[in-house]
């Protein structure tokens, strides 16, 4: 994918899964560096369970990223609650 695709998908799963854990966005570039990460981590767990990582700009590729921004930010609570 390209580096704006990248941005604009980082954005949207970003954006949607600080509204499942936090109820609220965290801001432009905080959301677009989760998605990203959450992209890699959501990849990275999808092709351990046996399917495809992200696969382009599609919805699956969307789905996949959400779930790991998911699990970004409830380890990074788990950790700060813990610390």
């Amino acid at each position: 994918m390209s580096v704006l695709a990248w941005i604009f998908l980082g954005l949207i799963a970003g954006f949607i899964a600080s509204k499942i854990v936090n109820r609220t966005g965290s801001g432009l570039l905080l959301d677009i560096v989760l998605g990203i990460v959450g992209a890699m981590i959501g990849g990275w767990i999808m092709t351990n369970l046996g399917e495809a990582g992200v696969t382009g700009f599609n919805l699956y590729s969307m789905l996949v990223a959400v779930l790991g921004a998911v699990v970004l930010l409830v380890v990074v609570h788990l950790i700060r609650r813990v610390v």
